[in-house]
């Protein structure tokens, strides 16, 4: 049975159980996870976020029933997609909504949420359900050859990353079926798009011996599963470099590492818990002279949140001090503002200077 049939499967039986209730002239309900930090724990041993089991029941009432359809037809329209071998990305899922009559959504967020709930019911990606995100999953060049599948021939496919001269390779949304060929050192795994390129402009993977990737931001589930696979696959080690301020550190790289609240049942997968902190750190602030900006009211209370309530956070001494100095210090630093020393001072001197001590990044 393929994977596709199993869900189907699954689905099937839901709607099912739920269709015999309603025979029988009772209520249907269901459970779906909590998916909040509130409902996580964190364990250095396993390295990732756990749900802690915690549930919220939806009853089919006449206040729920706009939501308990949606949800019916959100699992109805995922399983279409899988009976017929297709895909939809989330914002098509919203406009194909718009034929649901009373059950349509109104905004997008609406059917985001519906769907996450739905990925939550059956404990499985929204991949698996036939949803798509709409955004890339991220940038990789240096020595890496990913082997794909030509999608006609079903023939091996070599795709070597140093050869796409100022370009590089974007990860696709699939990646559970890539395989890898590998001499490089470790990945370094960047934050902004523009540092990327600026790597790659001058080759600083064969510098290095390393393994570029670009996040773009927050990165996708398929640029974390990505790098998982091929960290775990190659035994490479994974250092994350990252603007410094309260999002760069406990939303992109703790996001990276060990997940998300909103994602805790699928964080086992979806997270790099072999990845340590390169940069930038309050302390490079200071080391490195750097020009600040300083920190929003929205970025001091980000930190002092993750201080309070973020699990990863209250775990790690060496982040509560990270935070509790920048905090203290009132300002935060962009990865370019190395550019004060130069241009390429961050090829040149920062990078360097900072893998020599692998040791001292932050957990």
């Amino acid at each position: 049975m393929s994977k596709e049939d199993d869900v189907t499967k699954k689905i099937r039986a839901e709607a099912t159980r739920i269709k015999g209730t309603i025979l029988k002239g009772k209520k249907p309900a269901m459970k779906f996870p909590l998916r909040s930090l509130t409902n996580v724990r964190y364990q250095p041993r396993r390295g990732y976020f756990e749900m802690r089991g915690r549930r919220k029941e939806r009853t089919l009432t006449v206040n729920t029933v706009k939501t308990f359809a949606q949800t019916l037809r959100m699992m109805a329209l995922s399983k279409e997609l899988l009976d017929t071998d297709d895909i939809a990305t989330k914002r098509e899922a919203y406009y194909v909504s718009k034929n649901w009559d009373a059950a349509r959504f109104n905004e997008q967020p609406e059917s985001d949420t519906v769907i996450d709930d739905v990925e939550a019911f059956f404990g499985l990606n929204r991949e698996q359900l036939g949803f798509i995100p709409e955004e890339k999953g991220g940038d990789i060049a240096g020595r890496l050859v990913v082997i794909d599948v030509d999608r006609d021939t079903k023939k091996r496919l070599k795709i070597d990353c140093t050869k796409f001269g100022s370009g590089a390779y974007s990860i696709p949304i699939a990646v559970e079926h890539l395989e890898f060929e590998t001499k490089a050192d470790f990945i370094l795994v960047i934050e902004t798009a523009g540092m990327f390129q600026r790597l790659v402009k001058h080759n600083y993977w064969k510098r290095a011996n390393c393994i570029l990737v670009s996040m773009g931001g927050v990165p996708t589930r398929a640029c974390r599963r990505f790098i998982r696979r091929l960290s775990d696959a190659k035994k490479l080690p994974v250092y994350v470099f990252v603007d410094g301020d309260p999002y760069g550190f406990s939303n992109i790289y703790r996001t990276l590492k060990v997940g998300s609240g909103n994602a805790a049942h699928l964080n086992e997968f979806f997270c790099v818990p072999q990845a340590r902190f390169l940069g930038i750190t309050p302390q490079d602030i200071v080391t490195y002279k750097l020009p600040t900006h300083p920190l929003k009211d929205v970025d001091i209370k980000r930190a002092r949140d993750a201080l309070k309530n973020d699990p990863f956070i209250l775990h790690h001494k060496p982040w509560q001090r990270a935070l509790e100095q920048l905090v203290k210090m009132g300002v935060r630093a962009e990865q370019q503002a190395l550019a004060k020393h130069g241009l390429n001072y961050v090829i040149e001197k920062y990078l360097p200077e900072k893998l020599r001590h692998p040791g001292q990044f932050l957990p």
